[in-house]
């Protein structure tokens, strides 16, 4: 029993995690690291390295499922909420992607990422050039040398200089 005791900690969990994550058994490293979380593993830890395993291999549903799951409990985590507003995204799942994303900027309005994430989904999946141009306008003014400093620019309604 000590020896199961021992062997099931939330520091053992998350170093098989690991382990089989570096591996490439992405499943059981997600069990794992859903595991570790389970018996009060730190979510700042372990939670980035449980999506990770799960976007890697293209488990977005999975990814969304233990996002939400940790933000019901977490409801304040933005960086959280980003990520699962960029899942929601990337399925096309336009209108939760928004919800998230608008509640990100509502929490942080000057999130560069979080403006560029929303004009994107504005303008390729809403085909809402007005809101795009909004968001694009505001990721310029947060980081106007950022990365995508040059497709915002090209995407803008009106130049700007």
């Amino acid at each position: 029993m000590a020896t199961f005791r021992r062997e099931s900690t939330t520091d053992k969990l998350v170093e098989r995690g690991r382990g089989f994550a570096a591996v490439g058994d992405t499943t059981r490293a997600e069990d794992y690291f859903a595991a570790a979380l389970e018996q009060g593993a730190d979510p700042n830890e372990v939670l980035p390295l449980l999506l990770a395993v799960c976007v890697q291999t293209q488990r977005y549903r999975s990814a969304i499922q233990h996002a939400e799951n940790h933000l019901r409990r977490h409801p304040e985590d933005i960086r959280t909420r980003f990520v699962l507003g960029t899942l929601y995204a990337a399925l096309g799942e336009t209108k939760p992607a928004r919800e998230q994303l608008e509640q990100v900027v509502g929490a942080r309005p000057n999130d560069s990422k979080a403006h560029y994430a929303l004009a994107v989904l504005a303008r390729d999946n809403e085909n809402d050039v007005v809101l795009a141009d909004r968001h694009f306008r505001e990721y310029l003014r947060i980081e106007p040398n950022g990365a995508h400093a040059e497709e915002a620019r090209a995407s803008l309604l009106k130049r700007m200089p």
